[in-house]
């Protein structure tokens, strides 16, 4: 890939990367709740705008990032290369950040950091882009951030998704964290809540 053929950023790199981060520690403190992240991009295929965001607001030279293997192939890990400095490794498990554009296939969780007892942050977040939040099977949420419960259906997701949810859940404060993007919304799964299918 030249420069040429590579995809712009952020036009207004601090005023979009404050907004985006607006918009994701939105989704993260009010879990299960739609987010629009209102920011213009133009991202390489195949992300989408709010994926695209989450790269832009959340990557940097100190986070290792795993793309899957078809997004890896495509133009997508240089723009993540020249647009963040974020280096593309080749094992989920040393990854930050994923960044899943075919959800149905994606590995399972076991295979990210799940963080160390002294240093639970040290986890990845799952960047998931799906077909729809609102289309999927329905699933009550609980736990910080929702008022008693809320009820959440996004599509796309492999059948066993939500049985290995509850086993990264069960390791809290240790465990993964999760961002579904779909379209220019995100939803917010932090470790801490619960998932009833």
């Amino acid at each position: 890939m030249t420069l040429a053929d590579l995809k712009p950023g952020f036009a207004d790199a601090v005023f979009e990367a404050q907004a985006g981060f607006r918009a994701l520690l939105d989704a993260f403190a009010y879990a299960g709740r739609i987010t629009t992240v209102d920011l213009n991009l133009d991202p390489p295929a195949p992300l989408d705008v709010a994926m695209a965001a989450v790269a832009l607001t959340l990557f940097d030279f100190d986070t290792p990032v795993w793309l899957e293997p078809a997004v890896a192939a495509g133009s997508v890990a240089g723009w993540i290369r020249f647009h963040s400095g974020s280096a593309i490794v080749a094992a989920a498990g040393e990854a930050q950040f994923a960044v899943v554009c075919d959800a149905a296939a994606m590995p399972a969780l076991t295979g990210f950091s799940v963080g160390e007892d002294r240093y639970p942050d040290r986890s990845a977040t799952l960047v998931i882009q799906v077909p729809s939040l609102t289309d999927g099977p329905v699933t009550r949420w609980t736990g910080p951030g929702i008022d008693g419960s809320i009820e959440v259906a996004i599509a796309g997701l492999p059948d066993d998704f939500w049985a290995q949810w509850d086993d990264n859940h069960a390791l809290y404060p240790l465990g993964i964290d999760v961002i579904f993007a779909c379209g220019r919304e995100v939803i917010g799964l932090p470790r801490g809540i619960k998932v009833e299918v």
